[in-house]
């Protein structure tokens, strides 16, 4: 994973310090994740401190789910996978993510989905880019595509956030970004709270392609916001792997670190 934590954009150099400090005086404002007055004025409402608590996951992740490795089995080219990821459950190739989901990037996942940041979905994809630069041919692709949001929620909210992240993010890679390749066909239910099991429920079969879409033979690139089960990845998955996908692959900005896959949704894929 990169280390690069600072939210100037490249290349700014000492005109864009210079100018900074200048704004930072004139115009104080707070941290919009620990409320501490910025140092800098940038587009970017978060504080270099809140930017360096995001843990990056660590090497030796589980090359299929990401998580972090507890039993190790060994994979072709010497990849290693948990023990949740034996059998191929998953609909999507791999999934790989920036940071733990905890502390201060939880609260700047909040920004992003419900105050449309797209200065933090712009850092987060810079990170994500380093990621697909890790990973080489493994995350190799030919577009990315933001996970969609139902018509209802998207006409209520006003964007989506996976976007924020997948728009910026195919510009670094030079692929494009094809939002309408992918449809959520069945809203997310009404309930706060979902269990394990209810996640991967109330996606199964929840995603489709749209009609005259050109999906054969793509890899594809699927950015999110947080991946927490795989529920919801491993449904877009499915459902581009079905229209023709090549391969899938899953990219989130946060990762929350709990098992993905509950027994009994395991076993009944198998």
């Amino acid at each position: 994973m990169g280390k690069r934590s600072d939210s100037r954009e490249p290349g700014e150099g000492w005109l864009g310090a210079a100018r900074d400090a200048v704004m930072s005086v004139l115009f104080p404002a707070a941290c919009r994740l620990c409320e501490e007055l910025l140092t800098s004025a940038s587009a970017l409402p978060v504080c270099e401190s809140c930017l360096a608590s995001f843990r990056p996951l660590p090497a030796g992740s589980c090359a299929v789910c990401g998580l972090r490795l507890e039993s190790r089995s060994t994979l072709e080219g010497n990849e290693v996978k948990c023990a949740s990821c034996p059998e191929g459950r998953y609909g999507f190739d791999r999934a790989q993510s920036y940071a733990v989901y905890e502390g201060a990037l939880v609260r700047a996942m909040v920004l992003l989905k419900f105050e449309e940041m797209a200065p933090l979905g712009k850092w987060f994809a810079r990170r994500l880019a380093e990621v697909v630069q890790n990973l080489g041919k493994a995350a190799a692709a030919d577009v990315v595509v933001p996970v969609p949001l139902h018509k209802d929620r998207l006409r209520a909210r006003g964007y989506n956030q996976a976007e924020l992240i997948a728009r910026p993010l195919a510009r670094l890679l030079k692929l494009p970004c094809r939002p309408v390749l992918l449809v959520r066909t069945r809203p997310r239910p009404d309930k706060l709270h979902l269990s394990l099991k209810e996640r991967w429920e109330s996606v199964r079969g929840a995603f489709a392609t749209r009609p005259g879409s050109q999906v054969d033979n793509l890899r594809v690139l699927l950015v999110d916001d947080v991946m927490t089960t795989g529920a919801t990845l491993d449904a877009c998955a499915r459902a581009l792997r079905q229209a023709g996908a090549k391969s899938v692959a899953g990219l989130t900005a946060a990762r929350a670190l709990q098992g993905p896959l509950p027994r009994q949704v395991g076993a009944a894929r198998d």
